[in-house]
């Protein structure tokens, strides 16, 4: 269901209606009332929290360390967020993923959370997230079992919705693993209405895989849906994630946003220029950028890779807008988007094993074939300088990606 705009309408004591028009204005005031109906069907059945006007920024435990997560694990990695200054450049949420869970209260049928492994229980952390200026995050499934067979929320989600409020939780990732039924839009609409009634704002993050058209109901639904199936820390899978996520750009926007997965970046299956690369395209896709790495042991060139402030910039730009391929040709790619203020977000992608020269024009991008534009370059983080018409000959290393920011000169 797409939303209707508010509708600013006449009174009928400020028309000066003639008989002939009388009928005419009778139709039109049908239409109108179809259309409020439709907007109050919206009101009462879309997510409403007002989170995510910029994609989503934190960490996650699951690429790094699976099942393998505990209390005294997790209070370490929140310090370290705020030790190391990921914190202040934005990456807030610390999520638990699968396994914080092991059954139900057989009365309440309240969630039980691993007591060994959190020996203070859930809310304890979430405090302790605050108390360091974070956010905390769970993990449930749409189906009877998570993904590691733990409880899921299937036929809980009003129980497990007022569980996570009274815990103080800020995000929810939600599963596909073990359902019942192929009814995918009902199965998290119910929790996105459960989240709702709570009146806490939760950010919703679909996980769904990308099946059933997600892009076309998750924005009414989720504050973020997954758009693929998982990445897995190797270049094949992070260039056929992107570019499968790339296929659905145009349905993104601030408050919903196209999910292709976790970062890998430090997590050792690629080189820092191919993580350069990964958290590049991440940036112009406008991804949610969730760290998937141990941030207690990272090393400065994984830092300065998610630190790039000038990169952040542009994955955060309040216009929303969610670059795309604009040129494909054999294995490179040229990525472009557009910022706020008039400015374009421009990515020359090679995904070969070799060495490739890279150019774009101004008619390409949607410049003005005279306009002076300033180029800069996000990772060296100093301007190339003043072109007009035309930018290129640039070489592009195998398996990496030149990242830039243009601003038209006035």
């Amino acid at each position: 269901m797409t939303c209707p705009q508010q509708l600013l309408l006449p009174q009928p004591q400020q028309l000066l209606l003639q008989p002939s028009e009388l009928l005419l204005f009778t139709q039109s005031l049908a239409v109108v009332t179809v259309v409020a109906a439709l907007a109050v069907a919206c009101a009462v059945n879309a997510l409403d929290n007002g989170l995510g006007l910029t994609p989503q920024m934190g960490w996650n435990s699951w690429n790094h360390f699976g099942c393998n997560i505990n209390e005294t694990l997790i209070i370490a990695t929140m310090d370290a967020i705020v030790q190391t200054g990921f914190r202040d450049a934005g990456y807030v949420y610390v999520n638990l993923d699968d396994c914080w869970q092991v059954s139900r209260d057989e009365k309440t049928h309240e969630i039980v959370p691993d007591m060994n492994a959190f020996p203070h229980g859930i809310k304890y952390l979430a405090d302790e997230a605050h108390k360091r200026g974070l956010k905390l995050g769970l993990y449930s499934d749409a189906g009877d079992m998570t993904c590691q067979m733990r409880p899921g929320s299937y036929g809980y989600e009003e129980i497990d919705a007022r569980t996570y409020a009274s815990w103080g939780i800020d995000y929810l990732k939600y599963d596909n693993c073990y359902h019942s039924t192929t009814k995918y839009r009902e199965r998290y609409e119910a929790m996105r209405d459960a989240l709702n009634k709570t009146g806490k704002p939760i950010f919703y993050s679909i996980c769904e895989w990308g099946i059933d058209h997600v892009e076309e109901w998750g924005p009414d639904t989720g504050n973020s849906w997954r758009t693929t199936m998982d990445i897995s820390d190797n270049w094949p899978s992070m260039v056929t994630i992107i570019e499968a996520n790339d296929k659905v750009a145009k349905y993104a926007h601030p408050g919903a946003w196209n999910d292709p997965d976790m970062l890998e970046v430090g997590n050792g299956g690629m080189t820092n220029d191919q993580y350069r690369a990964h958290m590049s395209l991440w940036a112009i896709a406008k991804a949610p950028l969730i760290i998937g790495c141990d941030v207690r042991s990272i090393s400065k060139e994984t830092r300065d890779i998610l630190l790039n402030e000038e990169v952040i910039a542009i994955n955060q730009d309040p216009l929303g807008y969610q670059g795309r391929r604009i040129v494909i040709e054999d294995d490179r790619s040229i990525w472009a988007g557009e910022l706020s203020g008039g400015a374009k977000s421009l990515l020359f992608f090679n995904r070969e094993y070799r060495d490739h020269s890279f150019n774009i024009s101004w008619e390409e991008l949607g410049f003005r074939p005279e306009q002076k534009v300033t180029v800069r370059d996000l990772w060296m983080q100093r301007d190339v300088g003043v072109f007009r018409g035309y930018f290129g000959n640039r070489q592009v290393k195998a398996t990496s990606a030149e990242f830039y920011k243009l601003t038209p000169v006035n």
